[in-house]
């Protein structure tokens, strides 16, 4: 054990001591956060106006787009029924126009539903389409209520708009959007296992090369044992991996306490919204912010937190077997690449199967399968736990994962105590495998 201890100490230090690790564990967060404003930034930023040419010669539309302006405000709507069709289209394969909108005039309502068309060079968005088409369509639907001597008016304002409010069984209030908020931060967790995965992984494989091509592994296993080494590095990398998570943590945790404070919002059991506030748009968006915050509190932040560190060890474990495996075979990164596939490919599932699966569903039959298989699992039950999920679902998911990492390092090792001395052959599977087989 000590010298497994001492090599787990080398390569903590070797990595803590790192310049690019000590910039990056308090630069991340930051650049996060850079990287979060400039989305919302650029999400806020109007678009271009573009233009749309109208022909109507029906004469019933047109006041609907240009003046009522009902469809998009990133749109501009010109009348231009008095010039021939074809010069506007001439127009917009010039680039005149974004596109031509053509109303036939008819003497039946019911052909217009099938003979007005769209003209532009590139195909225009669906959710733009629609809004034309909505607009249209509500048009005709007043045109035949007012022949069938129905009140328009009448109708609209029977018309009720429905607006239902969450509540929680114990009686407070719920937010509409706390589902987008375990969604965030269900995947944001999750992608973060995926990253550090990828990266620690790659750390391990690196090093592995990097002392087979210097020729100092050849020293090294002089006096340690090959899993040994293996087992050392791969528990010395994780350990900086979690040091660096837990710093993120603390300052994470940090920013929810001052925000809580600005906000005056109590996080313990008996949290109430304060009133006071200077005016009525002030106080509507102060009490948003607390209730965002207060429900942040609420979810199982402790459960989250330790199912991550549980989660990305095991991960970790798993994958960097796999990874330290690979860099004893190879001479080089580039001869690496084939064998990284198949490793990528799992984690790559996860985030697709978290996304569009455990979103949708999180308690369902595919998010609940795919976070007890080990490759699946530490991506996919991060992504459900802000959810709420039963712990002995999570003992399950866990058990399997580090009985699979125990089974896989038993593989792992056999090819790292082969492949570590081998020099100038660029290994198969077909290799891979005989070195599984070799029992010398």
């Amino acid at each position: 054990m000590s010298i497994i201890s001492l090599i787990i100490k080398r390569e903590f230090v070797a990595k803590v001591r790192n310049k690019s690790f000590i910039v990056m564990t308090f630069l991340s967060p930051l650049l996060f956060v850079a990287i979060a404003a400039f989305i919302g930034y650029l999400g806020s930023m109007k678009a271009d106006t573009k233009r749309i040419a109208i022909h109507d010669e029906s004469g019933l539309f047109v006041k609907e787009f240009t003046t009522k302006n009902k469809v998009d405000k990133s749109y501009k709507y010109l009348d231009l029924t008095s010039v021939p069709v074809s010069a506007l289209k001439d127009s917009i394969t010039k680039e005149s126009f974004e596109g031509l909108l053509v109303i036939p005039k008819t003497t039946s309502i019911t052909d217009l539903e099938s003979k007005i068309q769209f003209v532009s060079n590139s195909s225009p968005s669906i959710v733009f389409i629609e809004k034309v088409q909505n607009t249209v369509a509500n048009k005709l639907t007043n045109i035949n209520l007012q022949k069938a001597s129905l009140d328009t008016l009448a109708i609209q304002k029977a018309q009720s708009k429905v607006s239902i409010s969450l509540t929680k069984a114990s009686g407070e209030a719920s937010l509409k959007g706390l589902n987008e908020i375990k969604i965030a931060i269900g995947g944001g967790f999750g992608y973060l296992i995926m990253m550090f995965i990828i990266i620690y992984g790659n750390m391990v494989m690196r090093s592995v090369i990097e002392e087979k091509t210097n020729r100092i592994i050849e020293i090294i296993i002089s006096s340690v044992k090959p899993f040994q080494l293996m087992i050392g590095k791969i528990i010395g990398t994780s350990l900086a991996g979690i040091l660096q998570f837990f710093i993120w943590a603390i300052i994470g945790l940090s920013l929810m306490f001052a925000a809580s404070i600005f906000f005056g919002v109590n996080v313990g059991p008996t949290a109430k919204v304060p009133p006071e506030m200077l005016n009525e748009a002030q106080q509507q968006f102060t009490s948003t912010a607390q209730m965002y915050i207060m429900e942040l509190w609420n979810l199982p932040i402790a459960t989250i937190l330790i199912s991550f560190v549980v989660y990305f060890i095991g991960g970790y474990f798993l994958y960097s077997s796999f990874y330290a495996a690979i860099g004893a075979a190879v001479d080089n990164q580039t001869d690496s690449q084939q064998f990284l596939l198949p490793i990528i490919m799992p984690l790559m599932l996860s985030v697709y199967v978290g996304f569009f699966s455990v979103i949708n569903d999180p308690h369902g039959t595919v998010a609940v399968v795919f976070s007890m298989i080990p490759l699946t699992s530490p991506i996919v039950m991060l992504m459900r736990i802000p959810f709420g999920v039963p712990l002995w679902e999570i003992a399950i998911s866990v058990t399997l994962l580090f009985a699979t990492f125990f089974g896989v390092v038993w593989f792992a090792a056999k090819i790292y105590r082969v492949g570590i001395l081998m020099y100038g052959k660029k290994p198969s599977w077909k290799e891979l495998y005989r070195w599984l087989k070799y029992t010398g």
